[in-house]
């Protein structure tokens, strides 16, 4: 499902337009893990063809908030990080960098891919790290649309409409170690339609556990993260109002993504829920228990969403730690 070529000192995606009719072929039939792994090995036998045709073209364009004047950034640095999945090459997304910028260095506070149709984020990926793991400020509220986006594609920041909560996909309390992070986490961008309960008592306790794995040194070293909302169109509870009239979609299930690294040794996992009632409350949340019940592979997870996770990962391994779900081994 990803080309890559290894330069020495950076990597390079070729999404020219036979990558482009495998992507959109793959994502209409959704196919299976094992047809991935035989693209992989085929797609290298085009490679001369397309470098030599197009080596200087980078259809890939990012809006990052490190840019002050609001223009595009060549994705090469995004793309080649490790939660970032492979996006869409049609024209129907935006994709969005946040960040800022500590003791000189600039740090991501998260990415996503934004759907300018549905008005709704494909997916949204960040990373628990040396960097991003501290816990020094608190929830800013700082509701907002997105900046980095077309006034356009701005649903506005109040409450939706049918009762659904604001929803983080990016929680504020995973961006803990810098107050302009964290008031990023509000951007609107980085919200879905989500039931009270399932917020608050059911998708909080996962939240949490990874949260707390984040954060916790002795478990990874960085442990990448990859959440959403199902938006495909067999997969939407309903269209409801955002606040400034928008029609936006509420997701029918809801995603997550895992993967660690400790000590150069890769693991993953995945979760998979519906959007309903489960019974609990912020007071009474869900224990562990129940979550793990929704736990499936990376692998299946590519199978459900069409979507290509950590594609970074090398193709020689990629299969065998997609193919993991050992909750156990994540704290459960």
């Amino acid at each position: 499902m990803h080309l890559l070529l290894d330069t020495g000192k950076y990597i390079l995606y070729y999404n020219y337009k036979f990558l482009n009719f495998l992507s959109d072929w793959s994502m209409k039939i959704q196919i299976s893990r094992h047809t991935k792994v035989l693209v992989n090995k085929l797609l290298p036998l085009f490679l001369i063809v397309l470098f030599a045709a197009s080596c200087d073209k980078d259809e890939h364009k990012w809006v990052s908030s490190n840019n002050n004047n609001g223009s595009s950034t060549t994705s090469s640095d995004i793309l080649a990080r490790m939660e970032t999945p492979r996006p869409l090459t049609d024209g129907t997304t935006v994709l969005v960098s946040h960040d800022i910028t500590i003791n000189g260095k600039k740090v991501v506070t998260y990415e996503l891919e934004y759907d300018k149709t549905k008005y709704h984020s494909r997916w949204v990926a960040f990373r628990f790290d040396a960097n991003t793991r501290s816990k020094a400020v608190g929830r800013t509220d700082a509701w907002s649309d997105d900046p980095q986006i077309s006034s356009t594609l701005y649903i506005g920041s109040g409450f939706f409409n049918g009762g659904y909560t604001r929803g983080h996909l990016c929680a504020s309390a995973d961006r803990r170690y810098n107050r302009t992070a964290n008031e990023q986490t509000f951007y609107m961008t980085n919200m879905s339609p989500q039931l009270g309960s399932f917020n608050e008592g059911y998708w909080l306790t996962l939240e949490g556990l990874v949260q707390k794995l984040g954060r916790d040194k002795t478990f990874s070293d960085t442990l990448y993260v990859v959440k959403g909302g199902t938006i495909n169109d067999n997969q939407i509870k309903e269209y409801i109002n955002s606040s400034n009239g928008k029609k936006i979609p509420v997701p029918m299930y809801f995603y997550m993504a895992l993967l660690k690294v400790k000590n150069g040794i890769y693991q993953s996992i995945a979760f998979w829920m519906e959007h309903k009632e489960y019974g609990y409350t912020y007071q009474n949340k869900a224990p562990l228990s129940k979550i793990k019940a929704h736990a499936i592979s990376v692998n299946e997870l590519e199978d459900y969403t069409g979507i290509d996770f950590f594609p970074n990962l090398p193709d020689a391994s990629e299969e065998k730690i997609e193919s993991q779900n050992v909750p156990s081994a994540w704290g459960m």
